[in-house]
């Protein structure tokens, strides 16, 4: 083994897990507005489009979109490093913003704001991760991140309960926690190095006399047919996943009010429910198991779980029951299922030149399709019911089980310069990194 090999398996976990939070922060910026997007309206008295429209905006769609499609390009060009130095500045501007609005103006500033730093934040940290993680434990590695992503949103939930006497400004003091977190975060990763293969590949690129642009790696990416398959395949199971993933996200309280639960307290408990099952299927399942089974066989009880889940949810007849069995049944295919997978294979399709602008790409794409049906989806509740609507959820989740299941790559145990010899026909770093 050599030394930075070596010294990846001993600072490993602290790099990973700094970076992870990342996700953390993203889930909880959507979680904090889907829990208080009612009480804004309340208080600012906007109308249901406008609400459309906020979301959107948010971290959840349009704002992410614009910051992946900066953000991943960035990465490439500038390091892994310099994303995640930066854009928690941003996120904190955009909650310090909405803790103390005083107005729909300076609330949608401040959602746009940390949705931007959001999608500049997730596709650098999945990217740095999984290039630094050991081959043998990538998927280990990589799951921290859908493991504080799911963390996120039970605090965000269980933080609603307990505000839930002060209105909306107990939504602000939700926005004043995650302004914390990104600073303690923020503080955390100052400390941490460059991914030693974006280091080597930006050597490698210099001493070649490669001239490395802003479009650069974008320009690799889509001229290279052998990256469209994988960049479609991804977009398949991630961006079709994401679009009713994201739709719960933000706007899961009404879903569960159009099911028959109207008490919000009621709602954010079985949220809290939902995320804590993810988290632990995260962990005990994907994080465990995703380096030592089938990535096929997993992916595949994931997606059809989730399936089952909606079916239940919006099909069976209303109840404890079938409330119940959705919040277990989709926590736990959330767990290990496509935004999991997603952030492993997105970082093992791609070579090292542009594979933050890959992530930042299929990252933006897919908040893009969530944000179109975020435009609409207040109101096609409200006008079409939750069964018709529930078709075209189920219908997403059905093509993204079958994508997934049928053309899933076999990367396990691979190191990440193996996958690009088998891709490419040719190592795209003179040196490895890995014993």
């Amino acid at each position: 083994m050599t030394t930075v090999a070596k010294k990846r398996g001993i600072t490993g976990w602290k790099a990973t897990i700094a970076v992870a939070m990342s996700n953390y922060i993203e889930a909880g910026a959507i979680i904090a507005l889907a829990t208080s997007l009612s009480l804004w309206q309340g208080a600012f008295g906007f109308d249901d489009a406008l609400v459309g429209v906020i979301a959107a905006v948010s971290a959840n769609a349009f704002g992410a979109a614009l910051g992946a499609l900066i953000g991943g390009p960035l990465c490439d060009r500038l390091g892994r490093k310099f994303i995640y130095t930066y854009d928690l500045i941003v996120f904190m501007i955009g909650a310090l913003m909405i803790t103390f609005s005083s107005g729909t103006s300076l609330l949608i500033i401040g959602v746009v704001l940390m949705g931007i730093a959001v999608g500049a934040g997730v596709p650098a940290s999945w990217t740095y991760i999984a290039e630094e993680a050991p081959r043998e434990s990538r998927a280990a590695h990589v799951g921290t991140a859908q493991l504080a992503w799911s963390i996120g949103p039970a605090i965000g939930f269980a933080l609603a309960i307990l505000v839930e006497p002060w209105g909306v400004n107990g939504s602000r003091m939700i926005f004043f926690h995650l302004f914390i977190v990104a600073a303690v975060t923020w503080w955390v990763r100052r400390g941490l190095p460059e991914s030693t293969r974006w280091k080597e590949q930006r050597a490698a690129e210099t001493a070649a006399g490669v001239e490395v642009s802003f479009f650069s790696g974008m320009r690799g990416l889509l001229a290279d047919r052998r990256n469209w398959s994988a960049l479609f395949f991804l977009l398949g199971v991630y961006g079709l996943w994401n679009t009713v993933a994201g739709q719960a996200g933000i706007f899961q309280p009404r879903v569960y009010e159009a099911a028959g639960v109207e008490s919000a307290t009621q709602q954010n408990l079985l949220q809290v429910l939902v995320w804590v099952l993810t988290a632990a299927a995260t962990y005990f399942g994907f994080m465990k198991y995703g380096d030592k089974v089938s990535r096929r066989w997993l992916y595949f009880a994931g997606a059809l779980l989730g399936v089952v889940a909606w079916v239940v949810l919006i099909f069976a007849p209303p109840g404890t029951f079938s409330l119940l069995f959705y919040a277990v049944a989709w926590g736990i295919s959330a767990g290990i299922g496509a935004q999991a997978f997603y952030g492993l294979w997105t970082a093992e399709l791609f070579a090292t030149r542009y594979r933050a602008s890959a992530q930042g790409v299929l990252f933006m794409l897919a908040r893009v399709l969530v944000g179109l049906l975020s435009l609409v989806f207040p109101v096609l509740l409200t006008s079409w019911g939750l069964e018709k609507l529930g078709l075209l959820i189920i219908g997403l989740l059905v093509v993204a089980l079958l994508i997934g299941t049928i053309w899933a790559p076999e990367t396990r145990g691979k190191s990440l310069e193996e996958i690009e010899l088998e891709r490419y026909g040719y190592e795209t770093r003179a040196s490895k990194i890995e014993a």
